[in-house]
């Protein structure tokens, strides 16, 4: 009784078929890769407009408690912390120990009196200077 053996060119993928899949796959990256950063880039505006808005309402619960907004000095940490002088302080307003960065890494700039308004309150974007478009934008209150 005899036992037949595999040829040996059968077995694996030929160096033509492995070029031609990694191919396609550089291909479906050149599409997909755009849209994907594009994706990130709007997410991270959204997350800086969700902190702002967070920082609204603590801000006005602050200013319903203490009878005003925290001043530029104190600042937004005004919010996790009882600055000195502050009566009727009833926070913290903002759950953490720090006051969170925008989704870049950046603090966020709070400025009493504000230019539209009691307060300004914003994020200077990506690239974190005064002007630019897209995910370079300033986001927020009394951003120029």
């Amino acid at each position: 009784m005899f036992i037949k053996a595999k040829p040996v060119g059968d077995a694996g993928f030929t160096l033509i078929e492995l070029l031609v899949v990694l191919v396609i796959l550089g291909l479906l990256a050149a599409v997909a890769g755009p849209r994907v950063v594009g994706y990130l880039g709007g997410a991270r505006s959204d997350t800086a407009r969700i902190q702002l808005a967070g920082f609204e309402q603590a801000l006005d619960l602050y200013r319903l408690d203490t009878g005003r907004y925290p001043t530029t000095e104190e600042g937004l940490r005004a919010l996790i912390t009882a600055p000195a002088g502050a009566t009727r302080w009833n926070g913290p307003y903002l759950d953490g120990s720090e006051v969170p960065a925008d989704p870049w890494g950046y603090a966020y700039v709070y400025r009493v009196p504000g230019t539209e308004g009691d307060y300004d309150l914003y994020t200077l974007g990506a690239d974190n200077r005064p002007g630019g478009s897209g995910e370079n934008a300033p986001i927020g209150r009394g951003a120029r």
